[in-house]
Formats: structure tokens, C-alpha cells, sequence
């Protein structure tokens, strides 16, 4: 719900550094001048970033007012990141400027290699300024020296062919885009922190300051405002998309799951109105569960289509990396903490109560709408009222951490691979896991890390762009592999 939606691609200034010394050399040769197959090269460059980035373009910077233009043109486009390349020899007044007067942003100094040169020798004058365009290490290499002199921080450098640099710029777009976008997030917690675990208190001013969302609490009072506003023919339709999609369990009372998608309707919609981009809510606090009489159930699939998570037990540290995994991804994320581990088959079960991102359309088969029997002999109104029993479908998953350690933020990732079976866990969204390194090994990295219980797991292999981001965000990063 952030205004830079992950929807889009990231947003890169491209600042192209040449010398002046060279721009009018050639003029008058066959291929033309520097500055002419200079331009042709910075064309065919922004053609190759278009296809993964949305380009803001300065013009090649020759003089100082092109690198006073470029940093207006970057600072008013609200850039996620800029990308430097030297593309000649340089001198250094127009990047030492733009490492002083440049408003902080993450910045990729790359340097592009060839397989080889387009001549022999320099004897030829066109070849000789070919050989000039071809001086982009001498100017990187003069430049990198002034990143440390200036104390500029947030300046990766990358070498490589194109192909190579454009895999891993794909990369750190990501991880740049979502910096900008945690910086305009807005956390909701529903109600209060959770007595239980304090280990996931976080200090709002601190997460605000360093890494970008603002919390708002958010009372009871307003989402019984939200509950009451939500129809029977509302929730009768909800209710009657999931049963025929998802099959429906014999005990299952229509009742209770009419009430139980009327909470997770209203909570969407509280979402939707306060333009929450991860609402984190205590479904253990008994006076939620007093008041709503049940522990809401289901998913609503408006999470999705927002770019917005949700996630239980007033874990701000799991609501964050959810929403992290999430905007890297572009996915549905599933909260879990891990259970227990069956040493005989390296493995270890993990899953989480309460709603999970079910709403998967590749998967419609992994989810039964079943009794919370956790629940069912409870005193609450709406005891045993169903919920989304979601088997975590089978793959290569990311599993991440996020957490607050003294001041300071850590991410914990490692893979690791869901596997095929049948609903097993009773009242737990679940699947079995099995990780890339040995399973005690695994938690006895994490253990001496030190955590919480909750992670976050996605398909596919995002550690690269988990460690990029850190970098950006000065996260404690530890990948387990």
C-alpha cells in the first residue's frame, strides 16, 4: 500500500562519467568522434537496464553543470538507486560532487569488461580513440579511491561483462526498492504488544528512524467498528468462494465459518482504510479473543493484491521480514515458526496458527477448510470455528529471520525445501522442511545467532537480494548455507 508499490519496477538514475579532455576527439574519423560512440554505447547500455529497471537518464557528465543537473534530475524523480559507470578516462570533480552533494541512496559503481578489443594496435587514429573509450578501469579505478576520502556510504561496486552485471543490478534493484519502500511503509499492531513474547518487542522510534515504517496501534474499538459494518451477505459470499474452491470439512458449523470470515473481512478492510502495508495483530490476547470471540481464520486474499501481510502474535520483527520477503518476491509469504526436528530424516516440521497467506492459485489443493480445534473447547462465542488448514506447498524455499538486537536489526536466511505430504498438524498451517545443511547444524547457527521462534518463507532462492538489502540497511546479516 506504500506509495512506490513493488507492482513496478525499481526506479535507477544512470550517470555515464567520461572526460571533457576526450569529447571532441575524432570528429572527422569513420566511426566518429568519442562523445559519438560514447552515446551509441550509453544507448545500447539503457536498453540492456531497461528490460530489468526503469531508467531516469542524465546526460553523459562532462562539466560541472551536468553533474548538478543529474543530482536535481535524481533527487525530484525520487531514484531507489543510482547506477555509476566511468566510461572513459575521468577527472574528478564531477564525481567527487556527486559523492558529496548527492542526498543518500544506494549506488552501484559497475565497471563492464569486454571479451576483447576492437583493435590491434593504436597506430590508426580511429582505433587510438576506441582505445580511449575503452578506459573505463582507469576511471573507476581513480574514482573508488574518493567513496572512503568522502566517507560516502551505500556504494556497491560491481565488475563483469553486461550479462553478468545485468543479473546481479536485477538483483540489487530489488533490494533498493524495497529500502524505499520500507521508508514510506506504515505498520499497524492490533492492539498491543504480546505479554508472552517479549523477545519480539522492537522500540517503534528506533525501527521508524533507522529502517522506515511507522506503527500505528491500532484499538479494538476500531476493528469493532470494521466487524459490525461487514454484512451477512458479505460474509455469505466470502464464505461460499472459499467452500468451492477449497473442500470443506464435515464438522464445520456454516455459522462459525460465517463469523469467522466476517473477522477476516473486517480485518482486511481496516487494513484497506488506515493503508496498512503489514498489520501485525495479538490473536493470543484474550481480550481479542473475549471480544471477537474467536481467532480469526482465513487469509482475505486483499493482502495480496495490496502488496500488503499480514501476520499473528504481535511479531513486528515477523511482520517485517514477511513484508520484505514479499516485496523482493512479488509472492505469497507463510509465516512459521519451526515445531520440532525428526532427526531420523534430517527434517523439521514448521508452520503457524492462525491465518496464512493460503490464497495461492497454483495451490488451491493444498488448503481445507477445517475446525480450529485448538480452540473448539474454549469459552469463546465462536469456539471451533474453522479456519484455512494450509499445507505450505512443496519447493525450494528462502527462510528468513528479522529481529532487533541491542539498537540494531539482524537478518537471519538460509534454503531450504518443503516437502510433498498430507495435512498432518491439527489447527496448524504446516509442512515438513528439510534444509540444505544438516538440521542440527541449522539450529545451532541460528541458536548462537540468537532469535525469535518466527520466520518467513517464500519460493525461490532470495538470499543474494537479503544480503543486498543488509548492506543498504546496515541489518546484522547472517546467511546459513
Amino acid at each position: 500500500m506504500a506509495e512506490n508499490n513493488n507492482n513496478n519496477k525499481a526506479r535507477a538514475g544512470f550517470l555515464p562519467i567520461a572526460s571533457p579532455r576526450f569529447r571532441s576527439l575524432g570528429e572527422n574519423l569513420p566511426r566518429g568522434s568519442f562523445h559519438t560512440r560514447k552515446t551509441a554505447a550509453v544507448k545500447a547500455a539503457i536498453t540492456s537496464l531497461e528490460s530489468v529497471v526503469e531508467i531516469v537518464l542524465a546526460d553523459i557528465v562532462y562539466e560541472r553543470q551536468h553533474i548538478h543537473a543529474a543530482i536535481e534530475l535524481f533527487f525530484v524523480q525520487k531514484v531507489d538507486f543510482v547506477i555509476v559507470e566511468f566510461i572513459s578516462w575521468s577527472e574528478d570533480f564531477a564525481w567527487i560532487r556527486f559523492l558529496r552533494d548527492m542526498p543518500e541512496v544506494p549506488v552501484l559503481l559497475i565497471n563492464a569488461v569486454q571479451d576483447r578489443m576492437s583493435f590491434e594496435n593504436t597506430l590508426d587514429d580511429d582505433d587510438f580513440i576506441d582505445f580511449l573509450c575503452t578506459g573505463t578501469l582507469v576511471g573507476s579505478l581513480e574514482g573508488s579511491g574518493s567513496i572512503p576520502r568522502t566517507g560516502r556510504k551505500n556504494v556497491k561496486i560491481l565488475i563483469g561483462d553486461r550479462h553478468d552485471l545485468l543479473g546481479q543490478i536485477t538483483r540489487f534493484s530489488r533490494a533498493a526498492k524495497v529500502r524505499n519502500v520500507l521508508r514510506q511503509a506504515r505498520f499497524g499492531l492490533l492492539a498491543n504488544y504480546n505479554e508472552l513474547m517479549w523477545a519480539t518487542y522492537v522500540d517503534p522510534y528506533n525501527l521508524f528512524a533507522k529502517v522506515g515504517p511507522e506503527l500505528r496501534f491500532i484499538s479494538y474499538s476500531e476493528m469493532s467498528d470494521e466487524l459490525e459494518a461487514v454484512s451477512d451477505s458479505e460474509a455469505d459470499a466470502f464464505m461460499h468462494a472459499l467452500a468451492a474452491k477449497h473442500p470443506v470439512m464435515q464438522d464445520v458449523e456454516e455459522r462459525l465459518f460465517r463469523e469467522s470470515v466476517r473477522v477476516s473481512i473486517a480485518l482486511a478492510k481496516l487494513a484497506d482504510r488506515m493503508e496498512i502495508d503489514a498489520l501485525i495483530f495479538n490473536d493470543v490476547d484474550p481480550v481479542m479473543l473475549k471480544q471477537f470471540g474467536l481467532r480469526p481464520g482465513f487469509y482475505h486474499p486483499s493482502f495480496h493484491a495490496n502488496n500488503a501481510v499480514m501476520v499473528p502474535e504481535a511479531d513486528i520483527g515477523g511482520g517485517m521480514i514477511t513484508l520484505i520477503m514479499k516485496l523482493l518476491s512479488g509472492k505469497h509469504v507463510n509465516f512459521i515458526e519451526p515445531f520440532y526436528i525428526e532427526a531420523a530424516t534430517g527434517t523439521f516440521a514448521g508452520g503457524h496458527a492462525g491465518p496464512n497467506d493460503h490464497n495461492d492459485p497454483a495451490y488451491p489443493e493444498n488448503v481445507i477448510i477445517a475446525r480450529d480445534v485448538r480452540f473448539a473447547g474454549s469459552g469463546y462465542k465462536y469456539a471451533g470455528a474453522p479456519f484455512a488448514w494450509y499445507r505450505i506447498p512443496a519447493g525450494r524455499k528462502t527462510m528468513a529471520h528479522f529481529s532487533e538486537n541491542n539498537g540494531n536489526y539482524k537478518i537471519i536466511a538460509t534454503l531450504v525445501d518443503s516437502l510433498e505430504g498430507d495435512h498432518m498438524l491439527a489447527s496448524y498451517s504446516h509442512t515438513i522442511f528439510k534444509p540444505v545443511v544438516p538440521v542440527a547444524t541449522l539450529f545451532e547457527k541460528i541458536l548462537n545467532i540468537g532469535s525469535t521462534q518466527h520466520f518467513a518463507v517464500v519460493d525461490g532462492d532470495y538470499l543474494a537480494e537479503l544480503r543486498m538489502l543488509s548492506e543498504i540497511m546496515d541489518f546484522d546479516y547472517y546467511e546459513i548455507l
